[in-house]
């Protein structure tokens, strides 16, 4: 009987000291700086592919108007290639996911890869209490622009409080692309793939002139390892090839730009 005493006791204090470590509050100047390093610490060492399926919905259209699979490989350090693998339905959905594509890897070459990372270089940061995604504790920290550009999002991000890295985006975009999108809002998810922390989904809804709401979504359907990847790049044509540097810091590459 003194042992499960004994063992009472303990499991009693785990629980307190426990409870005490999730209701401990960190400065957000604190959290921040540790996402901003725990996000520059972001460098895949091992090559991946990653098949990434997109749907684009129309208004009041409850199945996708056109579906698109696309084929993504890494290499490290930077080097990153994808093709179209696959189509169908309506042609907008693949000139918009190519648009999608071809937007990162511009936003990835040059200067302006800095100006849409999740950092305090862009953002204003504000604490808006804990929250618990998917399981996991984490901060809730509220995202206001310091410029109205279109790759920055007004909005809250998830801040995971063991790792420190973001696990959801929710928001809208500053600034609409073009006269046609009122409003843009976004949802990115991220997650570790085998230790590779990656955005896992995406659902994109704009508010299109005249035709309504428009939704594009995307998920990861497959990832593979080192040996796909190498036996891929020898059947990627030119053509089809897209390559572009990889920024460390959570950025927002935003559809319909």
């Amino acid at each position: 009987m003194l042992g499960v005493a004994v063992l009472g006791v303990f499991f009693h204090w785990q629980a307190v000291a426990q409870d005490r470590s999730e209701s401990v509050v960190l400065p957000a100047s604190s959290i921040i700086e540790r996402m901003e390093r725990a996000q520059s610490e972001l460098r895949p060492q091992f090559s991946y592919q990653l098949i990434r399926e997109y749907r684009l919905f129309g208004a009041n259209s409850s199945s996708a108007d056109s579906q698109v699979t696309a084929e993504v490989n890494f290499r490290p350090p930077t080097s990153k290639d994808y093709k179209i693998q696959k189509t169908s339905g309506s042609k907008r959905g693949e000139q918009i996911v190519r648009r999608l594509l071809d937007h990162d890897v511009e936003v990835s070459s040059n200067r302006s890869q800095a100006r849409t990372a999740i950092t305090r270089e862009n953002y204003e940061f504000s604490y808006a209490g804990a929250s618990v995604l998917d399981g996991q504790q984490c901060y809730l920290m509220e995202l206001k622009p310091k410029r109205k550009e279109k790759d920055l999002i007004v909005g809250k991000a998830w801040v995971d409080k063991q790792s420190f890295l973001i696990r959801r985006i929710e928001g809208e975009i500053a600034k609409p692309p073009s006269w046609w999108l009122k409003q843009v809002r976004i949802n990115l998810s991220f997650a570790d793939l085998e230790g590779t922390w990656l955005q896992t989904t995406m659902k994109a809804v704009a508010d299109v002139r005249i035709f309504g709401p428009h939704t594009l979504t995307s998920r990861i359907v497959d990832y593979r390892g080192t040996d796909v990847v190498a036996a891929t790049q020898t059947r990627i044509r030119s053509g089809d090839r897209r390559r572009h540097r990889q920024w460390p810091f959570h950025r927002c590459t935003l559809p319909w730009n």
